[in-house]
């Protein structure tokens, strides 16, 4: 089984690597003709009672010449790539590429194409999903569960150059398609030149590598009234974070032990002979959990991605607010992040969710530890997961035995249309709501 799917893997890698180079190296035309060369070699098998191997000889006397005179391309090139800080999935944007002609030439009828790290998933990777597949899709279900491949993060047109006189600058418009959220890596730029035929393409090469942090899909949410209410915060909102105390002063007393030492008023100190701390006034406010479940056996279907959409669209929301928001979640470890009223923007909680990846090493109980952990200080919960069985259903009952206010959005394979067993939401059933992928903009625009 495993020489089979080495061989296999192999050619898919060659497969695919010779359609990526006859996609860049050959014009729209110049496949055409190849097909036509294709044709006329199987039309041209039997002579006698045919011609084709004719036409087949001329159009492949065609090809060989547009590939040699495609290779007298000799040019230099410079060019500078401007990017914007973020794109969003599934939202082209345009950049523009600044192009200098480093020859004594004019060069024209040019062709900007960028050049995108390899999207090809290596062996391990590739056999995983080859598993998945086998496991769990049925053959005509593959295009409803998983769109593409999904190692691919983005597409990009080529861009006309402008004519360009010799040691001149141009700059050349560029569209982006993000396909997924994460980082999009450039390697450098590629200039192509049709040979005289139109048939074949030369190509000069300039190393530039860049990247792009592509955020995930947002979706528009109603005017929600969220769980909870306000609740108290010792130390105000900057000691919530675990980054400090309240800004707001209220009065200096003596030193106790384990006061901060960046807290000690040091004239004052200096006038009393005993060390002086500044104290800071606590603050009740809003704060609420973002649990975002990343417990899946399957990384690389769009429930996953469809579920960091989802907290995304809520960290966009609840930081309008004037609340905190704590996003929790495992990875390699558990992490809880808190952004609003000044600690972090919404910009910061998407580049962390941008880049967010399934946990497959350890269990659930991580991120269910991590919630309880935090328990005391949040006001409610939003959890989005993956599922709703049995392990995450025991989860949310404890947060409801904590009397805890909790929204639960469940990520539902395409076709799933059966109601959710309530469990320990019973008592608020439209605090349950189950989004299946696909209708999951149009379910979300129905919450109250």
């Amino acid at each position: 089984m495993n020489l089979t799917y080495k061989l296999l893997y192999r050619l898919y890698r060659l497969f695919s690597g010779t359609r990526h180079w006859a996609e860049r190296r050959f014009t729209r035309a110049g496949l055409i003709m190849l097909g036509a060369v294709c044709v006329a070699a199987v039309l041209g098998l039997d002579p006698e009672n045919s011609v084709g191997y004719q036409g087949f000889t001329l159009l492949l006397g065609l090809v060989l010449v547009a590939v040699l005179g495609g290779f007298r391309f000799k040019a230099a090139f410079a060019a500078e790539r401007l990017l914007p800080r973020f794109g969003t999935a599934g939202q082209p944007f345009r950049y523009r590429v600044v192009v200098r002609n480093l020859t004594r030439k004019h060069q024209a009828g040019l062709m900007l194409l960028e050049n995108l790290a390899d999207p090809r998933p290596s062996f391990p990777e590739w056999t995983a999903l080859q598993l998945d597949d086998q496991k769990y899709v049925r053959p005509f279900r593959v295009r409803q569960w998983r769109r593409g491949n999904p190692f691919k993060l983005a597409t990009v047109p080529e861009g006309v150059v402008p004519p360009l006189p010799p040691d001149q600058r141009v700059e050349v418009s560029v569209e982006l398609t993000p396909l997924r959220r994460g980082i999009v890596h450039f390697t450098g730029v590629t200039f192509a030149r049709p040979d005289p035929l139109g048939l074949f393409r030369a190509l000069v090469r300039v190393p530039l590598a860049q990247s792009v942090l592509v955020l995930p899909k947002r979706y528009p949410l109603p005017p929600l009234a969220l769980p909870g209410a306000l609740k108290y915060q010792q130390g105000g909102v900057a000691l919530a974070s675990n980054v400090g105390q309240s800004d707001e002063f209220v009065a200096l007393r003596e030193y106790r032990r384990g006061d901060p030492i960046r807290h000690i008023h040091w004239r004052s100190w200096a006038k009393t002979g005993k060390p002086i701390v500044m104290e800071f006034e606590d603050e009740f406010f809003v704060r609420h959990a973002l649990v975002l479940d990343t417990f899946t056996d399957r990384p690389h279907t769009d429930a996953f991605e469809e579920a960091v959409s989802v907290a995304a669209s809520f960290a966009c929301t609840v930081l309008t607010q004037e609340s905190l928001l704590d996003l929790m979640f495992v990875g390699p470890q558990a992490y809880s992040f808190t952004a609003g009223r000044g600690l972090a923007h919404a910009d910061q909680m998407l580049e962390i969710l941008a880049s967010v990846r399934p946990c497959s090493e350890q269990p659930f109980g991580t991120l269910e530890q991590l919630v309880l952990n935090h328990s005391s200080v949040v006001s409610g919960c939003i959890c989005v997961l993956l599922a709703w069985d049995a392990t995450r259903r025991q989860f949310v009952a404890k947060l409801k035995a904590l009397r805890l206010p909790v929204l639960v959005l469940v990520i539902r394979p395409p076709g799933e249309t059966e109601p959710l067993e309530p469990g320990p939401m019973r008592d608020a059933p439209e605090r349950l709501v189950a989004l299946e992928i696909g209708r999951i903009e149009e379910q979300l625009a129905r919450l109250k």
